[in-house]
């Protein structure tokens, strides 16, 4: 099963900043470009990480998908937004920072003009 857009829209609504990206037909939620969350099924899961763990105490570990690592299942969260929100930012602030993407450019070119050595 797909997840449907109104889901993706009312989590994004629900955590304000967040951009959900489609990858292999379900969503990855984004926060100060790092991923925090999936969203597979019409559910979410958050990264388990101790931070996040520490702030929904009790959350079912599950897996977004076959061979997935387990994630904290933050269904029941949604209603409450506040303790949503705050786990969003722990994550954000517990993972490392993007690597810069590089450019894509011209491929370097031998120097003209003299013999290759």
């Amino acid at each position: 099963m797909a997840t449907r857009p109104e889901t993706v829209a009312l989590i994004t609504e629900t955590l304000p900043g967040t951009v959900a990206r489609a990858m292999f037909g379900e969503y990855a939620l984004y926060l100060d470009g790092r991923v925090i969350a999936l969203i597979c099924d019409d559910s979410l899961f958050l990264r388990n990480l101790p931070e996040a763990a520490a702030i929904l105490a009790g959350a079912t570990l599950a897996r977004p998908y076959p061979g997935a690592r387990p994630h904290l299942l933050a269904d029941s969260w949604l209603d409450d937004a506040e303790t949503l929100r705050s786990a969003a930012r722990a994550l954000a602030g517990a993972l490392p920072p993007p690597e810069p993407r590089r450019k894509r450019g011209k491929p370097a070119r031998a120097p003209s003009g003299g013999k290759a050595p």
